[in-house]
């Protein structure tokens, strides 16, 4: 069975999904209200919060040319990435305390880095798992970097093409590292539900051999719950505190409500969909009584022929098994007996 182990939580097969809190930009560059973020996550059921460690400078460059600027249909179109990326970045000497705290109310802390030096960065706060980011899948030294450091690599497929999955898998396994966690992903914010297409995991499933999840950018909870049932062991959605402030993702970010609402959806589908078995629980073993059985339903004198009209198949079920009326048809009673007593092989001539 395939389970990555992510600070002694076990992620896979047999195992309830781990559900993560993505923070992103939705702390608004205000530390406090991050601390205040993470404890709602908690409060709301995530396993696990969330970073991402970059710097405007890190990811792209100040720069007005054509390249830089956002303009293809998005929620950031007229920005620069530059300027983007200056509002959203989570300041690096908040993380390891934003880490620290989030420990310390039991949720597993981790972050997306974005080059080598927030590897570096976050190898020093000792974070248990990397998050490969979608759009930097086809990175390749930075993810055989990250891969390199021995921790659970949880890989989003974002804007990827199979090669580049397969790619960035390789590369992951080139460095000795075949702790895989594969999201399901659609770079678009929000991600009509018709472009989501979830039946691609199973499909993942067959190409990969890895475990599956979803990070998901759809808005509200539908996209989760229904990838539990086809295999996700993993569910990373974003959490922002308070839907009317704006930020960079509130647009696509849940609020406490939303987000336990998915956990407690979640869980209940994972209860819902059980195991492959057939066995009777006690309590469908007592309502095995109102099954159908054979009743003598008229007064009937010995030696009279057994018909469908004294004899039916009606509920409860302490009766002959339905399966016996045809046999039993045109024999006969072996004594009298008043209409409501259950037909059994003592009152049938053999």
């Amino acid at each position: 069975m395939k389970k990555v182990t992510i600070a002694r939580r076990e992620i896979g097969e047999g195992q309830p999904a781990f559900i993560i809190a993505e923070l992103s930009a939705n702390h608004n560059q205000d530390y406090d209200l991050a601390m205040r973020t993470i404890k709602a996550a908690k409060d709301a059921g995530a396993d696990a919060i969330k970073f991402q460690t970059y710097t405007a400078d890190t990811l792209t460059m100040n720069s007005d040319k054509g390249y830089f600027k956002i303009k293809h249909g998005t929620l950031w179109d007229g920005e620069t990435l530059y300027s983007l990326f200056q509002k959203a970045y989570t300041p690096w000497d908040w993380q390891p305390k934003l880490k620290e705290y989030a420990e310390s109310i039991g949720l597993i802390c981790f972050s997306s880095p974005f080059d080598k030096t927030a590897v570096d960065f976050l190898e020093k706060m000792n974070v248990p798992a990397y998050k490969l980011a979608s759009l930097e899948i086809t990175d390749i030294p930075l993810i055989e970097y990250m891969a390199s450091k021995g921790k659970p690599m949880i890989i989003a497929t974002g804007a990827a093409t199979l090669d580049d999955i397969e790619k960035a898998l390789n590369a992951c396994k080139r460095v000795g590292n075949d702790q895989i966690i594969l999201l399901k992903c659609v770079s678009a914010y929000p991600t009509p539900l018709e472009d989501v297409h979830l039946r691609s995991m199973e499909h993942l499933a067959e190409l990969f051999d890895v475990i599956l999840g979803v990070s998901d950018h759809s808005l509200g909870t539908t996209v989760p719950i229904a990838s539990i049932p086809l295999g996700a062991k993993v569910v990373e959605k974003h959490f922002i505190l308070n839907k009317e402030m704006e930020s960079p993702d509130s647009a696509f970010s849940l609020d406490y409500t939303e987000f336990k609402t998915m956990v407690n959806a979640v869980r209940d589908v994972e209860k819902a969909l059980g195991e492959r078995t057939y066995k009777l629980t006690d309590k469908m073993q007592t309502e095995r009584i109102f099954l159908r059985s054979l009743f003598i339903v008229k007064d009937v004198s010995e030696g009279e022929i057994i018909t469908e009209e004294n004899v039916r198949s009606i509920r409860p079920g302490q009766g002959l098994h339905p399966q016996h009326l045809p046999e039993i048809l045109g024999k006969t009673f072996t004594q009298d007996v008043t209409k409501g007593t259950p037909l059994n092989w003592e009152l049938v001539n053999k």
